[in-house]
């Protein structure tokens, strides 16, 4: 007999999904999160964007779960009380030189289902967002924004009506394989340890997972990358109501304007790859955002940006490399039978994360 019947490890947003979909097939799942608080990472440090599924390779993971979970999640957040707003995002072109990754993006977008975009010219954008200065831009109205950590309560709370629960303040620091399942060691701080044995076991650590996966010599972990974004938040209000995207860059999105649900304007993220977990803003870095912001947004005020927050991103490719998808790799990769690993969580994790919660399910009926 196992200790209990299925173990995630990792409280982030991810993590909850796949939990609550697990239990509400019947199983007896457990969480365990190494912080305090629920999704304090990754999760916590985004832009809070619920995202269109417009960017990412056709028949990629990123671009079925971003689509379904899209979906999923304005039902979900309408079902739950979640604070959201479908305010829609525009993605300009500040130049004619520009036009052609518009074109591009559209023409992705459509082979992935997504609909929907529409080309606004400068008379249109004019109407819509004065104060941006670009030639044109593609809309997309089911973009939106949303309150990350009340959609992580929300999950957690289906998660316990289903008689799931989640355990804080529990570090796993070692996995092994015992007779039909896994036995995990468990740093409960304090100098105490634990062990718990589970019959089936998803390791959804966001930064940890490689680490975890690693003593598992067929599960192919990749090498964990940190690519931090910092965000900057304008002082006094902005003269936008939507959220305004740069063409595509290397690493990232660009520096984009994003809103919170109170409307109050930051930018970011940038791209800064870095070996520790470092989340101070360094006030300098604020000096290029100048630079990149007036290329859509002219008048910003001098001295108008203030360091705000940072996040790093769970990379699983290096500086250069075209952008992972996510790996969800089960027994079908790594031949361990109901053990799930989850990497490269990163964009667009938070909106497709009911999706995440379904796909794995799947994967161990």
């Amino acid at each position: 007999m196992h200790d209990i019947e299925t173990l995630v490890v990792g409280a982030g947003v991810i993590g909850l999904a796949i939990a609550r979909a697990l239990a509400m097939k019947g199983r007896d799942v457990m969480v365990l999160e190494q912080h305090s608080l629920i999704g304090s990472e990754t999760s916590a440090r985004n832009s809070e964007v619920i995202h269109a599924g417009i960017y990412y390779p056709t028949g990629s993971l990123k671009a079925k779960l971003c689509l379904d979970g899209k979906h999923r999640l304005y039902e979900f957040c309408a079902e739950n009380g979640v604070d959201h707003q479908q305010i829609g995002k525009l993605i300009v072109a500040s130049s004619p030189e520009q036009l052609p990754e518009l074109e591009r993006l559209q023409k992705k977008a459509i082979e992935n289902g997504l609909l929907d975009l529409e080309f606004y010219d400068q008379k249109k954008l004019k109407q819509t967002e004065p104060e941006l200065a670009c030639c044109s831009a593609l809309w997309s109205p089911s973009t939106g924004i949303i309150d990350s950590h009340g959609f992580m309560l929300a999950l957690q709370g289906g998660l316990e009506a289903h008689c799931g629960q989640v355990v804080l303040n529990s570090r796993v620091i070692g996995i092994d394989q015992v007779t039909d399942g896994y036995q995990l060691q468990v740093d409960a701080g304090d100098g105490q340890t634990a062990s718990l044995t589970c019959r089936e076991l998803i390791v959804s650590a966001g930064h940890g997972s490689p680490g975890l996966m690693e003593s598992f010599t067929t599960a192919n972990a990749p090498k964990p990358l940190l690519a931090k974004g910092n965000y900057f938040k304008l002082q006094g209000k902005a003269p936008f109501s939507h959220l305004v995207y740069p063409a595509p860059e290397s690493g990232g999105l660009g520096v984009h304007l994003t809103l919170d649900l109170q409307h109050q304007a930051r930018f970011g993220p940038d791209v800064e790859w870095v070996e520790h977990f470092d989340y101070e803003v360094e006030p300098s870095r604020g000096e290029k955002f100048y630079n990149a912001i007036r290329s859509y947004w002219p008048g910003l005020p001098d001295n108008a940006l203030i360091p705000d927050y940072s996040g790093l991103r769970p990379k699983i490719v290096g500086p250069g490399e075209p952008a992972a998808d996510f790996r969800i790799d089960g027994s079908e990769t790594h031949g361990l039978e109901g053990l799930v690993a989850l990497y490269g969580m990163e964009s667009p994790g938070l909106t497709s994360a009911l999706a995440i919660g379904d796909e794995v399910a799947r994967r161990l009926d």
